[in-house]
C-alpha cells in the first residue's frame, strides 16, 4: 500500500539520538552513528521524531510500505523491556536495539574510596561565575569578555573525576542537557559570541547520542555568529574516560 512514512536524510543526520526518544514505537535505531527506520511496520506516520530532530534530516514522504502494526509494535516494546540487558553502548562493542543509550542502565564498577579532607588545590572549585545554566546566563554578562569558554553537557562533571581541575580551572563554565532543556542552545550562544570577544570555546560532551544536541548546538551558533576562535570538542565515556579530543583552529 501507498502511505505517508518518515524518511531519514543520513547526510544530515548527526546521530544526537533525540528522534530515538521522540518515537513512542521503538521504529528508529541508530546505524553506525545515523538513525535508521527499524522497520516500515513499526512507523505510525504520526511524525513525532521531526520535531526532535535539530539537523532536520527527518521528513514524511509517500512511498510502498507495509500497514502500520500496532499489536507488532507492541510485542516489539515488550520485548526490548524484557531483554534490556543484553542491550547497551556502542563504545562498548554491542548494539543497541532501540531507545536512546542515554536512558540505558549501567552499574559502573569502581574500587572503594576514603574521604580526604579538601587540603589540596585540586579538590577546590573552580566556578568562575554565576549563574551556569546556558538558559540563565545573560549574553552580555562582563565575565565573557576576553574569556575562555567551556560549555559542558550535566553529566560530563559527575562521569569525570577531575572535571574542575582539568576542564573548568581558568575558563567561564556553562552547562546545558539538549535531552532535557526544551530551548534551542543554538540561539543564546550565538548571542553570547556575537556579544563578547572570547579567546576559545571548549565543548565537554558525554559519549551518548542525544549529547549530539549539544555538539549541534554549538557547531550552528559559530557558523551564525561569524566569529572564528579556537575550538575543540572533548567526548567522555561513561565511564569517566576521555574517548575523544577534536582540536579545531
Amino acid at each position: 500500500m501507498i502511505r505517508k512514512i518518515i524518511k531519514i536524510d543520513e547526510q544530515s543526520c548527526d546521530g544526537c539520538g533525540l528522534c530515538l526518544t521522540a518515537c513512542h514505537e521503538g521504529a528508529l535505531v541508530l546505524v553506525n552513528g545515523k538513525a535508521s527506520l527499524l522497520r516500515d511496520d513499526y512507523c505510525d506516520g504520526l511524525g513525532n521524531c521531526l520535531p526532535a530532530c535539530p539537523q532536520d534530516a527527518i521528513s514524511f514522504e509517500e512511498r510502498e510500505a507495509v500497514e502500520f502494526d500496532e499489536e507488532a509494535v507492541k510485542k516489539h516494546l515488550e520485548s526490548h523491556h524484557q531483554h534490556d540487558d543484553n542491550e547497551h553502548h556502542e563504545h562498548q562493542g554491542h548494539t543497541l536495539a532501540c531507545g536512546c543509550p542515554g536512558n540505558h542502565a549501567e552499574l559502573l564498577s569502581r574500587p572503594e574510596s576514603t574521604y580526604k579532607p579538601e587540603t589540596q588545590q585540586e579538590n577546590k572549585s573552580q566556578l568562575k561565575q554565576w549563574p551556569v545554566q546556558i538558559k540563565l546566563v545573560p549574553p552580555n554578562a562582563p565575565y565573557f569578555d576576553n574569556a575562555h569558554l567551556l560549555i559542558a553537557a550535566d553529566c560530563t562533571a559527575y562521569a569525570y573525576g577531575n572535571f574542575h581541575n582539568e576542564f573548568m580551572r581558568n575558563r567561564v563554565t556553562l552547562i546545558g542537557c539538549p535531552k532535557l532543556d526544551s530551548v534551542d542552545y543554538s540561539e543564546k550562544l550565538t548571542a553570547i559570541l556575537q556579544q563578547n570577544s572570547l579567546k576559545s570555546l571548549t565543548l565537554v560532551r558525554m559519549e551518548v547520542p542525544c549529547c549530539g544536541g549539544l555538539e549541534s548546538a554549538v557547531k550552528t551558533a559559530l557558523k551564525n555568529s561569524g566569529q572564528i576562535i579556537p575550538w575543540q570538542v572533548v567526548t567522555i565515556t561513561t565511564n569517566g574516560r576521555i574517548l575523544e579530543n577534536q582540536i579545531h583552529n
